[in-house]
């Protein structure tokens, strides 16, 4: 039945929760926290939890006998979350996010121009992959309607980034709004289309 009621939205992101085995416990804990900058504010014998600003704790990293990974090659198809994105201020901030993690060894798996935001993708030790990103209008209401575009359509993935190329022009000091501008590269359906990245998996015979 119609109603015409408000429904509740949150106020805003409480935490989230990622599960894993102990043999991977000590090297999840220490890759979240070089990820988010963020410091292990509660140890148990079961959990992390992990705070980066005034929230108690933004996260939390449980361990236990019956978790069971995700076998690497049933990843991209695994009905679970996909994945999670975080935004910066400025391209600036990004371009230093990314050489303080490549300088604790994290390194990006996907860096790509979405056309509403510039982001980067990484993969934790579970292979849990997290963005960080940047939007690349000044409103929300703009990026909505640039993807309600044709452009858009035709390619809702984006245009991946040489990120070396990128972040020498971001140092330059090169405007950030002719930076956050997408190319127009044409269809492009899927990760594995016109990527510097990715390569589709081969179906076993």
């Amino acid at each position: 039945m119609a109603t015409s009621e408000k429904l509740i939205s949150p106020a805003s992101i409480g935490h989230f929760g990622i599960r894993t085995t102990p043999e991977k416990f000590e090297a999840m804990v220490k890759w979240h926290l070089d990820f988010f900058g963020g410091r292990e504010v509660l140890r148990n014998a079961k959990a992390s939890f992990i705070q980066w600003d005034e929230e108690h704790h933004r996260m939390v990293i449980v361990q236990d006998d019956s978790h069971e990974q995700i076998p690497a090659e049933k990843r991209p198809r695994a009905a679970t979350v996909y994945h999670i994105a975080f935004t910066l201020n400025s391209l600036k901030d990004l371009a230093t996010s990314y050489e303080q993690k490549k300088a604790r060894g994290i390194l990006p798996h996907w860096p790509v121009n979405h056309g509403m935001s510039t982001s980067i993708y990484y993969l934790d030790p579970d292979g849990n992959e997290f963005e960080m990103q940047v939007n690349n209008f000044d409103t929300a209401d703009e990026a909505l309607e640039f993807m309600k575009t044709p452009e858009y359509a035709n390619n809702p993935i984006g245009v991946d980034i040489d990120i070396d190329e990128w972040l020498a022009r971001v140092k330059r000091g090169e405007d950030e709004r002719v930076l956050k501008k997408r190319p127009v590269i044409g269809q492009r359906l899927s990760r594995y289309e016109k990527s510097i990245y990715f390569k589709k998996p081969v179906k076993a015979v």
